[in-house]
């Protein structure tokens, strides 16, 4: 007996997803699965669906499928944070390193799934609090800077309730394993393993003498506060601004062990992808 009854669908929102949902849909037709899709979405499937509330759609659906690159992949993850709901990424974009497949092989997915045959890799998430809001991202937490609202991001950064460190830069990004492949890395920040569990601290393009990241185990307790000499800051969450701070203020962020869950199939390792995607191929004096 299949695995998968219900199938959720996450839409990148300009790409031509036609085609891989034409070959999810006649897969699901075939097996009698049904196909649920967003309400915002419904519209640009090419077939019938079921609307669902956001809220409800990782609850609803055995499968999430995720067609776009990496920014709609971070999104499915956020819609199943807290539930057992596994993620297939399709990659519909251009880096697309979260995803597992390419339109082509979706087909062979889906039955290889239905079938059992795949693995589980959990995914961390990290939360920040602040204003008495909390909000929650898969690659990164960040504080940066807006420009004309002062020259720098002015951070403290307190683990386990003891002041430690203070940054000067222009952000300050505080990623998740999964996300040190993201901005961090951009920022010049190491690759973690996604198997690891923790934050990882790195400022951008840092005014202060201490430049290095940190790496802090994901049962310690980080705040940042902004200091007097900074300026207003943007608080994003996984590249989308969800709030501002100003100094005084203070932002809590924790670990989310296990907040979702990423489906893979054993075609390549952690590694391989990112000698692909990043190009990462070492000095040049070592060959």
């Amino acid at each position: 007996m299949g695995l998968v009854k219900t199938v959720g669908l996450v839409l990148h929102p300009g790409r031509d997803c036609a085609p891989a949902m034409q070959t999810l849909l006649s897969w699901a037709r075939d097996r009698s699965v049904r196909v649920l899709a967003l309400d915002s979405e419904r519209g640009r499937v090419p077939g019938p669906t079921e609307p669902t509330a956001p809220e409800d759609l990782a609850e609803r659906a055995d499968l999430l499928v995720s067609l776009g690159g990496d920014g709609t992949m971070l999104r499915a993850m956020r819609l199943s944070c807290g539930r057992k709901t596994p993620v297939l990424g399709v990659n519909v974009g251009r880096l697309g390193f979260l995803a597992e497949v390419d339109p082509p092989e979706l087909g062979e997915a889906l039955c290889a799934i239905d079938e059992h045959r795949f693995t589980v890799e959990t995914r961390s998430g990290v939360q920040a609090s602040f204003h008495g809001q909390q909000t929650i991202a898969f690659n990164d937490v960040d504080l940066v800077r807006i420009p004309g609202h002062g020259s720098a991001a002015v951070l403290e950064l307190t683990v386990e309730s003891h002041p430690f460190i203070r940054y000067a830069a222009d952000a300050v990004i505080v990623a998740t394993p999964t996300g040190s492949t993201a901005y961090n890395f951009s920022a010049g920040g190491p690759i973690v393993s996604p198997r690891a569990e923790g934050l990882l601290v790195t400022p951008v393009a840092p005014h202060s003498s201490f430049n290095r990241a940190l790496f802090l185990s994901a049962s310690e307790k980080l705040s940042l506060t902004v200091l007097p000499t900074s300026g207003e800051l943007a608080v994003e969450a996984d590249g989308i601004v969800v709030g501002q701070v100003r100094p005084g203020d203070r932002v809590d962020v924790v670990t989310v062990p296990e907040a979702a869950q990423v489906i893979r199939l054993g075609r390549t390792t952690f590694y391989q992808r990112a000698q692909r995607k990043l190009q990462v191929t070492g000095s040049a004096e070592a060959y």
